[in-house]
């Protein structure tokens, strides 16, 4: 498999240092206690935004990760092209922001401290790393206030991050051929069959995998739930990926089933539903990482998701990510752990202001851990259709993996049947009053 380049911009290490005036007036709040933010841009690309710590002017600035722009080919054509004529130069736009977050009748709450720059030349960044910037800049020279001569530190990056494309050709309910995208090419790698699980993960046809059921009962009662059954709820959701060959090579089974909430028509929080996501080994199938869903409540609606890892090991995951989809839009699941830029231009790891939380464990797991040590960085997304009206979604999910974290099939197709789970929780957890396509019923549901 051949992997599709990528860019990862990073901007990494933010710290404000504001000198205290020697006669305060009343409305000046002390640095330490003022909240700080920055709205970063880039071109066309999504507008992102980032606390800012503020600390004292003998303190060293604390290393943290602040925002990504993930650049495919296309993106990086564009940008060069831009950059090389028209006298359109590149430029990485970041303004400062001293005050809370939010507006107040249609007015920023934040006050505008000062704007700041970073040219970027993105030519030969598939390939190379480059670090656009690394230090301090002082801003707020024309304010008369005790903000002047405050100064802003950053670090700006773009570092080669290679990834493996897939596409699915349909529906994951519909048991789709998934291709490995490069550029114009389409090569089919993988496909999948959607079942309603009875009993298990037992009932593999002659090509699949042979299980030990002792074993399969186990992991599938211990991440099962045991609690009451509601009247309202959607079971048994089944899906195995195969290779070429018709081996399996992932599979991604409902444990948990996802029940209406008393007295509601909506999963809760509070009782989500769950998945299992698992791979090939030793004759049998073993637990890779659990992905829980519920349905957030409120004027968003979204749809809420966690997805951790299972060490062999131990009996605790390792949430690596935990955020919220719109469950009508859809978007993108994303796991990315973040790295920093240290000022010897090496890398760190993120912190818990990146687009997905770094590792945290429900257990005692330190950073020179598995499997802290093992992800990094940009790991996987998978792209989410909305929900549509009347069952109608239509979703083939698109999937990108860092090279870094595939090492054979079944890594690659873990990731795919993990995208298959996300995808479907949309119509798990769509609200019991509305109907579900076909194809996610049971027949005696169908003739009922």
């Amino acid at each position: 498999m051949d992997p599709c380049p990528f860019v990862r911009l990073s901007v990494c290490n933010l710290a404000l240092k504001i000198p205290v005036a020697s006669k305060p007036a009343s409305s000046v709040v002390h640095p330490s206690s003022s909240p700080c933010y920055c709205k970063i841009k880039l071109k066309n690309f999504p507008l992102q935004t980032a606390v800012i710590p503020c600390i004292l002017p003998e303190t060293q600035f604390p290393e943290s990760h602040a925002a990504s722009f993930h650049l495919n080919k296309s993106d990086l054509e564009k940008l060069v092209t831009k950059s090389l004529f028209g006298g359109c130069k590149l430029y990485l736009k970041i303004s400062i922001y001293t005050g809370r977050r939010g507006s107040t009748c249609g007015v920023n709450s934040g006050r505008l401290l000062g704007k700041v720059e970073v040219p970027l030349d993105l030519t030969g960044t598939e390939v190379r790393s480059v670090l656009f910037h690394n230090g301090w800049i002082v801003v707020g020279k024309e304010a008369k206030n005790a903000y002047s001569s405050a100064q802003f530190h950053l670090s700006v990056k773009a570092e080669p991050d290679p990834r493996f494309v897939f596409q699915f050709d349909k529906e994951p309910e519909c048991s789709p051929q998934v291709f490995q995208i490069q550029g114009n090419l389409r090569q089919p790698v993988f496909t999948c069959k959607f079942s309603f699980r009875t009993t298990g993960d037992r009932n593999q046809r002659s090509r699949s995998l042979p299980l030990d059921h002792s074993s399969s009962r186990g992991w599938l009662s211990s991440f099962g739930s045991e609690r009451e059954r509601s009247g309202k709820e959607r079971k048994g959701w089944s899906i195995t990926v195969h290779d070429l060959s018709g081996s399996p090579v992932a599979a991604a089974s409902m444990v948990t089933p996802f029940v209406a909430s008393p007295g509601s028509d909506r999963v809760s929080r509070s009782n989500p539903g769950s998945w299992l996501i698992l791979r090939p080994g030793d004759g049998t199938w073993k637990p890779w990482g659990r992905l829980e869903a519920w349905r957030e409540r409120g004027s968003a609606d979204g749809l809420g998701y966690r997805f951790e890892l299972i060490p062999d090991s131990a009996v605790a995951g390792i949430v690596l990510a935990e955020s919220t989809l719109s469950c009508s839009k859809g978007g993108k699941f994303v796991i990315d752990l973040g790295t920093s830029v240290s000022t010897n231009g090496k890398l760190t790891p993120g912190n818990s202001t990146s687009p997905a939380c770094s590792p945290r464990g429900s257990g005692d797991f330190g950073y020179g851990l598995w499997p802290y040590c093992m992800y990094r960085g940009f790991v996987m997304s998978a792209s989410v259709e909305g929900e549509g009206s009347c069952g109608s979604k239509c979703s083939k999910p698109t999937v990108e993996v860092s090279v870094q974290h595939v090492t054979c099939t079944e890594d690659a197709a873990a990731y795919v049947a993990l995208s298959a789970a996300i995808d479907l929780s949309i119509d798990a957890c769509r609200l019991f009053s509305q109907k579900l396509r076909k194809e996610l019923c049971p027949e005696k549901d169908l003739l009922s």
